[in-house]
């Protein structure tokens, strides 16, 4: 397994944030498995996790006007490092304010850090995107192999509930043939309910 330090790297019009390697689930669709970069980027595995010193710097080598948004999304689960994301996030804010930042996460950042977070976001991040991966608790833990095990699914509904009330988008999304049209349309169900735009996101994404 070969690791770099690449801790920023462009993909789909956003500069992208690789703050670990870290993850509490092992999904059977991860890109991980079988791949180990995504857009410019080079080995996505790092060496150790950045400071906050190395990402300001990674973030200052770029021209944050030419990108849509930053997001944090990388090999790990973004949640894993609140506060190094928030600090990082601060200063995105500070040095480009009109940039929209997004976080990529599993929606299991509760678990994670062991107490509600969705207020800690609030105006430092614009867009929250969560993995719902699949209406049915059972087959969530199937395909997630969440550590937290039976208690996940629901804590990550009760997170896209809190971030509706204290981020400005919420989008929850499932990976397009990994269920069933049916299943599909439940997911809809559940995040009308939710108050949060459903997205299928292609495989490759």
């Amino acid at each position: 397994m070969k690791k770099e330090m690449t801790i920023v790297y462009d993909f789909h019009n956003g500069l992208y944030i690789n703050l670990t390697n870290r993850c509490p689930c092992a999904c059977t669709f991860c890109l991980r498995q079988t791949m180990d970069h995504m857009g410019d980027s080079g080995a996505l595995w790092l060496e150790h996790e950045p400071s906050y010193e190395e990402i300001t710097a990674a973030i200052d080598s770029r021209d944050l006007t030419r990108y849509n948004e930053v997001v944090f999304c990388g090999f790990g689960e973004p949640t894993e490092r609140l506060d190094m994301l928030l600090q990082t996030a601060t200063y995105v804010k500070k040095k480009c304010p009109e940039i929209k930042t997004r976080i990529n996460t599993n929606g299991l950042g509760d678990l994670v850090y062991g107490e509600p977070i969705a207020e800690k976001l609030t105006g430092l991040i614009d867009v929250v995107s969560i993995s719902l991966n699949t209406p049915n608790a059972e087959e969530y833990l199937k395909l997630t192999r969440s550590k937290f095990g039976a208690q996940s699914f629901d804590a990550m509904l009760k997170f896209a509930e809190s971030c509706v009330r204290t981020v400005p988008e919420v989008v929850m999304t499932t990976v397009e043939t990994t269920i069933t049209h049916e299943e599909e349309e439940q997911c809809r169900a559940i995040c009308e309910k939710i108050g949060a735009r459903y997205r299928i996101r292609p495989w490759e994404e």
